[in-house]
């Protein structure tokens, strides 16, 4: 079967490889899109300690099941279903897995890192995250670019969920990439008043003008913090979302906040400038809440998926190009460059 092979920063092969085969308890999935996430990219360009090369990545996998082990225990599947599986495998003992929170297992294991991932025709489910009930079925109707999107929605659900965003809320966002835009969508799925959008790219805020986003604003150009406080007569953002690896983006978030306001920290910093200053008593005073966020479980998957069925979230609208797998390569640079929003790798022309 073909695979893009990751050899080491800079370098991916297309090559021939064996074709996964499946002990009694794994599944075998044949792979119809494989979405290019960052921190694929990141991989990609510079490496990253989990991923040893050679190695098959990608995580935002849709496919079908091709083979289902005679012992596998997974009564809700059969053959020829489409699915999409949840990327983090935690070790089921320690007290994270034990309260359900997969994505701070304390040894994780990932499906496109620790694991083989999509960027191939084929892709094995280990035992581990067959029994962690990783599999996750989809609907009929949605075809496999739109099940592609359900791990990227799925984090960003997971973000959210600590904000409680409501009616009439003044959501702040900083980035306007594909996870920017996701958060868009979902607060105002749940209600939000408007939502405002920085960016340091007038492509990117172009490209961002599809969504349901009340002010698209370069912060290079306007003051974050004053233009908040402008648009709420002094009184702050209810929520602020940090969707971009920014220091100043997290030290705005903070100044610009409202009474009892909340910030997710979404997206990471570089790990050799992780740090930022800020009045810690805006904090104090203003009971604000500071959150932080980090992939996804099963349940947020679930919500994403429903989301996506039901035609609140439009996962299309995300999809702004497509690659055959030969061109991975030209798929990663395109999403370094800012050029679109999400690059679909398609591994099988049959699309639904």
């Amino acid at each position: 079967m073909k695979a893009a092979v990751y050899l080491g920063p800079g370098k991916t092969e297309i090559r021939e490889i064996e074709k996964p085969v499946i002990s009694s308890k794994e599944v075998l999935i044949k792979v119809k899109t494989c979405a290019v996430c960052g921190t694929d990219v990141r991989i990609f360009y510079h490496g990253q300690k989990n991923v040893v090369p050679p190695h098959v990545t990608g995580h935002e996998i849709a496919g079908v099941i091709e083979e289902i082990g005679k012992n596998a225990n997974v009564p809700h599947l059969k053959e020829g279903d489409k699915v999409t599986v949840v990327t983090c495998v935690g070790c089921g003992k320690c007290k994270y897995c034990k309260d359900k929170v997969y994505n701070l297992c304390d040894t994780p294991r990932y499906i496109g890192y620790y694991y083989p991932g999509g960027f191939t025709e084929y892709v094995k489910i280990p035992e581990e995250a067959v029994v962690g009930n990783n599999i996750l079925k989809a609907g009929g109707r949605l075809d496999y670019e739109e099940i592609s999107m359900v791990e990227p929605l799925s984090c960003c659900i997971n973000g959210q969920q600590f904000l409680n965003i409501r009616k009439d809320d003044f959501v702040v966002i900083f980035g306007s990439g594909p996870i920017g835009c996701m958060h868009a969508e979902l607060a105002k799925a749940q209600g939000a008043g408007a939502v405002v959008m920085f960016d340091v790219s007038d492509q990117r805020l172009e490209l961002a003008k599809t969504f349901n986003i009340d002010h698209r604003i370069n912060s290079m150009k306007v003051p974050p913090i004053e233009k908040v406080m402008e648009l709420t007569s002094g009184i702050g953002a209810d929520v602020i979302i940090t969707a971009c690896s920014a220091n100043v983006a997290q030290e705005q978030a903070v100044a610009m906040v409202a009474k009892r306001g909340r910030i997710s920290m979404f997206a990471g910093l570089p790990k050799d400038n992780p740090t930022i200053k800020f009045d810690s008593n805006v904090i104090h005073y203003k009971e604000a809440s500071v959150f932080g966020a980090f992939a996804s479980n099963r349940v947020h998957y679930e919500k994403a998926l429903d989301l996506i069925a039901k035609g609140k979230i439009n996962a299309k609208n995300f999809v702004t190009h497509r690659f055959p797998l030969e061109k991975i390569v030209d798929a990663m640079e395109t999403t370094r460059s800012g050029a679109g929003l999400k690059s679909i790798i398609v591994i099988t022309e049959n699309m639904r």
